[in-house]
């Protein structure tokens, strides 16, 4: 069984109404896309699955849904609008712009391959320097000295490495030159932060407690690609916990192991999965991780968990002029908590759940595609399948559809033979298939072809609700 590429991912997607390019009739918007009927139902089921896990599981973490718009003060609170960019240059030739930490990178593992691993190590701990110290003359010197040429053009005619803020700027009023600039928020982590003080009164919660969210953000890519993996306008589900001071590093490492643990449920293999440690920390962070999975092009972060301190609570008491303390009972002290942040790309999380999912065998000589998510996960629940197109069969499969519709995301099919609709259901990932047949108007017993194995078994029409809800509940995949 070979290993799926990127583009077959992004065409069985795209064929199989899970994701699509958005405003693609007018040629579509680069690194911008739409969900179609799989990928939105797949999308809520992981979002759902999320929030069951991070907060139903636990007493002490609560859900806020902050807005999309904020005060431009917070933004220069949370240091975005001063530091919160990339670095870009521009190709003369090809007039393409690129991020010189990709383009220095993927030099640094052309050498590596090809054998000059010091000088692969020396061009990464140079880009981390002059990352570290935002010194844009020195990485457009190690550009030059590198020898980094455009994909497109192949030449090494660059302009002068530039910052670029990745904010996307908008302006609220409804007269132009009153009109106050805002920002689309790049991430949701400062909605968190600012209604820290309304939550914890709100809710009575004692430290330690965390704040879940889950929340479209918007970062002005210069360039975006891999599918969904980089996107402008993209989702997140994060969550800040909140603790004493002393106890930062032992919750970290506590949310560390608890958060890799996870994706186990997800059915995803242990080697898929590493923990990628920062070397290059922000100023106020004790600790940083990402995890990682194997996607088709490497080892990439789909989760970060980092000990961010009392950076964030303290800026927004310094910026707002408002105290922002926890009164510890069992300490007799006021102090600022410090946070340990987990945040999952809701995109590369999905991204992730289809790579692995997208399973290419052989049965019987014939080569057979199909999608195999966690049932509970699954876009579609069951599909209904009259064996034929006749009145009796019909009326029967759509009386089974009538009873399951109101428990289960159930789909309906009664067009082209019995295994070409098995195939179709095969390629969207249903799980489960239900077959109405002439026996079944006899002995009220219908077949369940299971998706992943083909095995088929009869069950009465009366047990169908029981036994979808013991295989689809969300809580099955915690016990597996």
């Amino acid at each position: 069984m070979s290993t799926p590429t990127l583009q077959q991912i992004a065409s069985h997607a795209k064929t199989y109404g899970f994701l699509y390019n958005s405003s693609e009739i007018y040629q579509g918007l680069q690194a911008v896309y739409d969900y179609g009927p799989y990928g939105v139902q797949l999308k809520k089921n992981l979002q759902d699955f999320w929030w069951y896990s991070m907060t139903q599981l636990h007493h002490n973490i609560v859900g806020l849904d902050a807005a999309i718009l904020m005060a431009p003060a917070v933004w220069e609170a949370s240091g975005h609008l001063a530091g919160f960019h990339d670095w870009m240059v521009d190709n003369k030739d090809s007039k393409k712009r690129y991020r010189v930490d990709l383009l220095l990178e993927e030099q640094a593992a052309k050498w590596k391959l090809a054998g000059q691993e010091q000088e692969a190590i020396q061009l990464s701990k140079k880009m981390d320097d002059f990352l570290s110290k935002e010194d844009g003359d020195g990485l457009t010197s190690l550009l030059q000295e590198s020898h980094v040429v455009c994909p497109i053009s192949k030449t090494a005619h660059w302009t002068k490495v530039k910052r670029f803020n990745l904010m996307f700027r908008t302006e609220i009023g409804s007269v132009a030159n009153e009109a106050t600039k805002i920002y689309l928020r790049p991430e949701t982590a400062q909605g968190i932060f600012v209604n820290f003080l309304n939550v914890q009164k709100s809710t009575r919660l004692q430290i330690p407690f965390g704040i879940a969210q889950i929340g479209k953000a918007f970062r002005n890519e210069i360039i975006a690609r891999q599918f969904i993996f980089r996107m402008r306008e993209f989702e997140q589900m994060e969550m800040q916990f909140f603790v004493p001071p002393e106890e930062e590093q032992a919750w970290f490492d506590h949310w560390v192991a608890k958060r890799k643990a996870w994706y186990s449920t997800l059915g995803i293999p242990k080697e898929a999965i590493r923990i990628h440690p920062h070397t290059q920390l922000a100023h106020y962070a004790k600790a940083a991780v990402d995890i990682t999975y194997r996607y088709p092009f490497g080892y990439k972060e789909v989760e970060g968990i980092h000990a961010r301190g009392c950076f964030d609570l303290q800026s927004h008491a310094n910026h707002s002029g408002k105290q922002i303390k926890y009164f510890d009972t069992s300490r007799n002290a006021s102090y600022i908590p410090h946070v340990v942040e987990t945040s999952v790309g809701t995109d590369r999380l999905l991204l992730l759940l289809l790579c692995h999912a997208f399973t290419q065998t052989t049965k019987d000589n014939t080569p057979r595609t199909y999608l195999k998510f966690p049932p509970p996960l699954a876009p579609t629940s069951a599909a209904i399948l009259p064996l034929f197109k006749k009145e009796p069969l019909i009326k029967q499969a759509q009386a089974i559809l009538k009873q399951l519709q109101p428990h289960f995301r159930v789909a309906y099919d009664q067009s082209q033979s019995i295994g070409k609709r098995y195939v179709r259901q095969d390629l969207i990932g249903t799980p489960y298939c239900i077959t109405v047949d002439y026996e079944t108007l006899e002995d009220q017993q219908v077949t369940i072809r299971e998706r992943d194995t083909m095995t088929q078994q009869r069950m009465p029409i009366g047990r169908l609700k029981d036994y979808l809800k013991e295989q689809l509940h969300l809580e099955r995949l915690i016990s597996n």
